[in-house]
């Protein structure tokens, strides 16, 4: 859906209501192959025509039902045909209820495990059904291409095997649990722009292929995107929606659109099945946004009022002082309403008949009975998450995902002496770097967010840890003598009730055992003194309400939740800055430059629908706090032994780290020679301090139980064996999408268009073709041991695949994972106008070896992989002669091959 991708359009979805029952667990149920044919199509005859609309397009939950998830269909309650449920990840679920916080699809990706990816989408699918959810919109099964598009955090990397292995594997666990998932976004959702072109080759060999292992695991439903490809809009492109996706790939399941996709009432004459979100609160921001193309009824009521931009800039979040550069809401960038021609139009004049309809409401309806919905196995009410099952999958996955980039003189792990003389610096310290970025997920359980220093201080209790933040993201309340109203001290504080009175700090928390009531609508105003001229960081803190700052007039910052858009209405403790207090609570962080003397300030609060009680505090940091801080984190570094430095981002990196990171870690790494690097990033970064430290592990936006699984692997008792999913570059204009000699591919493009015309060359392909050294190669990732590879054999199947087997040995002291992975060369003579890369990923497996043991490994090639897509005979073709295969630990290092004919 919309969600990062917002940074361009500043838009969001969805709505809400909680409702929580305390009832027996529901059993977990699987799809069927095949649906009731016969039972559709008798329940299709019984049908009026509204009545199939309402199995097509979108609706407005009852306000005492809605749980806040993205999108509703109506269903057919006279025929006990249910209603639906659409919830946003990847990765979990977004609601009114916060749910708990996966491992990033990227750390997911990293594993390299189909069991882990099959764990994790149990887990979806679990927490769907607590939370009464029916479809979940994942997984993301586009293409890591170009770094700087929004979106690409949450995809499984560049490699289109990887990414349809993974997301086929998190789509069976799903669905294991009687949930549909939805696989998003086809296609050609790989890049910020909307006017994409990609080459049919490229297109079916890279772009949709992950789509293709979808379907081949069953996905009940796929997500068109809001691109353009090769001129039509996605959701609106018969070549890609019927003649790929239902002719040459056989799907059989329903197409929606993204939220806010459908420019045309003719897109359902053109392959898509179900808008969404069709009809809009009328009182929601989106209103005058987003038009409503499948309705047949006149819509009540006048017209919706106009886009108001102050509804919507809050959903985002601004800029924090790290970030200073983020970009405003460029409404005008994402693509508006072309067509006016309304359904019911359309079906007088002809241009779409009943039978259209008709047959897009059956591929909704054969989804249900294949699922068991129309047998009532679905689930609405609310019941309690299966936290502790859910934790362990979590924690165990973001250990998978820990890939060790770096470990001279085997610094890692860290050893007894290392622990007797250890700081941890950087937030990310202190707390979990969770999830990154609040967009279109899991927003976390705060109260099991265990930073990796308690972490470190519960596994290793004896040993001697300083902490210091260096970048203080809580900070401390603004003390009373600096606020005042009308020179009097404190601020004068009235509720929406017509009461006064005066509160000498802004500090209403259950931390400070003075949490206002539920629902309160309070504004408070007055003076702040600054004591000197400077750069204030103020932090506008919240949960179980809203809330809004000005400063000397001018509004400074809002929380996330907004009425009739995100997510449940309600606040959530992740939303606007990554990380939320040390308390637990959301986090509007703000630099602003003032002068010394006084400012008006002005607070506000408002309900947020959650019934929770209202918790609010102003906070700050001064320079001369930032200064201390710092200060104290070099002295701590120099005074250690070994130093642990904690880096993070929150948005898309472009290739950087937000704030004063970079300097930190040179500054750090100059004071003490053990200086260890910790990344929670989701992207490839530039690392200029690399050679200067001695250790770089990267684990990514862990989840809930991040933290335990950074401890762990930082003391051995978990051996990282993690694969970067992507190349990770020296500079940034050494990847084909940010190449300057190539400005076609960029988002911005060439008059308007973006052409994907390093074609399959995607990746680490593209730096194997073009023979540019990366920094770290694709599939790259190191380990406490180390492994021996032998006796491999290719063998060809009689369907037209081959199986490799290799014998692997771990030949170090301590138990370990390993990760082959199996390349297939080009052709030796390749077929004139075809493109082919050097080698690509055909198979890939993940085995645990104790010390000194060895096993055989089978890996498995799908015929597919052999063949090319010929443009000229529009199929796949397999090129003649024999190929070779080689396997090894990453794209870069091969250690064995054989061919095969």
């Amino acid at each position: 859906m919309i969600a990062k991708r917002f940074e361009k359009i500043g838009l969001f979805i969805s709505l809400c209501f909680m409702v929580v029952v305390p009832i027996a667990s529901y059993a977990q149920a699987v799809p069927t192959e095949r649906a009731d044919e016969a039972r559709v199509d008798r329940l299709l005859h019984q049908m009026t025509l509204e009545e199939k609309m309402n199995l097509i397009r979108g609706g407005v939950e009852p306000e005492a039902e809605y749980q806040g998830q993205a999108g509703y269909l109506p269903g057919v309650p006279r025929l006990h045909v249910p209603s639906l449920r659409f919830a946003d990840g990847p990765p979990g679920l977004l609601t009114r209820i916060p749910a708990q916080a996966e491992t990033a699809t990227m750390g997911v990706a990293a594993t390299f495990s189909l069991r882990d990816a099959e764990q994790n989408g149990m887990v979806m699918g679990r927490e769907a059904r607590s939370l009464g959810i029916d479809v979940v919109l994942q997984p993301f099964i586009n293409i890591d291409r170009d770094l700087t598009f929004a979106r690409g955090y949450n995809t499984f990397g560049e490699d289109p095997v990887l990414t349809g292995k993974m997301g086929a594997a998190e789509i069976r666990g799903a669905q294991s649990q009687g949930v549909m998932a939805q696989a998003k976004h086809y296609v050609g959702y790989d890049t910020d722009s909307y006017n994409v072109f990609i080459d049919p080759q490229t297109l079916h060999e890279v772009y949709v292929a992950p789509f293709e292992e979808a379907v081949r695991a069953g996905v009940s439903s796929i997500m068109c995107s809001y691109n353009r490809l090769n001129g039509p809009f996605a959701c609106g492109n018969d070549n890609t929606l019927k003649t790929i996706l239902r002719d040459q790939i056989g799907f059989r399941g329903f197409v929606t659109s993204d939220w806010g996709a459908v420019h045309s009432v003719q897109f359902i004459n053109r392959g898509l099945d179900m808008e969404m979100p069709g009809e809009v609160p009328a009182d929601s921001p989106f209103a005058a946004f987003m038009h409503t193309f499948f309705r047949t009824a006149t819509p009540a009521g006048g017209a919706p009022r106009e886009l108001n931009a102050d509804d919507l800039a809050g959903i985002l979040g601004g800029s924090i002082p790290e970030e200073p550069r983020k970009q405003g809401l460029d409404l005008g960038a994402f693509p508006r309403d072309a067509d006016p021609k309304t359904m019911k139009e359309s079906l007088q004049d002809g241009s779409i008949t009943e039978a259209t309809i008709t047959q897009a409401a059956r591929r909704v309806l054969y989804e249900m009975d294949r699922f068991g919905y129309l047998d009532g196995k679905q689930k609405h009410i609310v019941t309690p998450q299966d936290i502790e099952a859910n934790a362990a999958v979590i924690e165990k996955t973001a250990e998978d995902a820990a890939v060790l980039l770096k470990n001279d003189d085997h610094v890692l792990p860290l050893k007894a002496e290392d622990l007797a003389d250890l700081v941890l610096i950087g937030p990310t310290a202190g707390q979990v770097a969770a999830i990154g970025t609040f967009g279109e997920r899991s927003p976390g359980l705060t109260e099991r967010q265990v930073g990796p220093l308690a972490a470190l201080r519960k596994l290793a209790p004896n040993a001697k840890i300083v902490y210091a933040v260096d970048d203080d993201m809580t900070g401390t309340p603004i003390p009373a003598g600096l606020l005042s109203h009308d020179g009097q001290r404190g601020l004068l504080r009235a509720e929406s009730n017509g009461k006064k009175s005066v509160d000498p700090v802004l500090d209403f928390t259950q931390t400070n055992h003075s949490a206002l009531p539920p629902n309160s609508a309070i504004t408070w105003k007055g003076e702040l003194s600054v004591p000197a001229d400077g750069e204030y960081w103020l932090y506008l803190q919240a949960i179980g309400t809203r809330g809004r700052i000005w400063v000397d007039g001018k509004e400074l910052g809002r929380t996330g939740a907004t009425k009739g858009t995100v997510h449940g209405d309600i606040q959530h403790a992740s939303q606007d800055n990554g990380l939320p207090t040390t308390d637990g609570l959301d986090n509007v962080r703000r630099a602003i430059q003032l002068t010394r003397g006084a400012h008006a300030l002005s607070v506000e609060i408002s309900s947020d629908t959650s019934g929770a009680p209202a918790q609010i505090r102003l906070n700050w940091m001064t320079p001369e706090m930032r200064t201390a801080n710092h200060a104290a984190a070099l002295a701590a570094a120099k005074s250690a032994r070994t130093a642990v430095v904690f880096l993070w981002t929150r948005d898309k990196p472009s290739f950087e780290l937000p704030g004063e990171q970079n300097r930190l870690v040179e500054e750090v790494a100059a004071v003490n020679p053990n200086t260890i690097v910790v990344l929670n990033t989701s992207q490839a970064i530039d690392m200029p301090w690399l050679p200067k430290v001695k250790a770089v592990l990267e684990m990514w936006w862990p989840g809930d139980e991040g933290g335990w699984a950074t401890a762990k692997t930082l003391l051995g008792q978990n051996n990282p064996a993690g694969r970067l999913p992507f190349t990770w570059a020296k500079q940034l204009t050494d990847y084909p999408a940010t190449d300057p000699a190539h400005p076609e591919r960029s988002a911005k493009g060439v008059d308007g268009k973006t052409t994907f015309s390093e074609g399959v060359l995607v990746g680490y392909r593209w730096f194997d073709e073009r023979k540019i050294d990366p920094l770290f190669a694709f599939g790259e990732g190191l380990s406490y041991t180390h492994f021996e590879y032998s006796d491999m054999k290719a063998t060809k199947s009689p369907d037209g695949g081959a199986t490799v087997s290799i014998r692997i040995k771990n030949a170090g002291r301590v138990v370990g994972d390993e990760v082959p992975q199996v390349y297939l060369e080009a052709p030796k003579d390749r077929p004139a106008g075809v493109q082919f890369a050097e080698r690509k990923l055909v198979a890939f497996d993940r085995l645990t070896l104790e010390p000194n043991e060895s096993k055989e490994v089978t890996l498995r090639i799908q015929p597919r992989q052999f063949q090319y897509w010929s443009t000229s005979t529009n199929a796949w073709v397999l090129p003649a002669g024999s190929r070779t295969l080689k396997i090894g630990s990453s794209s870069r290092d091969l250690k064995l091959e054989a061919t095969i004919h």
